[in-house]
């Protein structure tokens, strides 16, 4: 079984990287908007783990 300790870092850790994803996503949308669709399931996945849907 998890630790509390443990859960929280990697809550922490997946809203990090879904953050990163989304910055991601929003500058090839902007500027390779052919390309915008490559870092949406990273996105949404770090997305699904954070909310803990998964």
């Amino acid at each position: 079984m998890e630790t509390t300790s443990t859960s929280k870092n990697s809550k922490a850790m997946d809203w990090i990287l879904f953050l990163v994803f989304l910055v991601i996503f929003v500058l090839m949308l902007m500027f390779a908007d052919e390309w915008f669709w490559v870092p949406m399931p990273f996105m949404l996945t770090y997305l699904v783990k954070a909310l803990d849907a998964m």
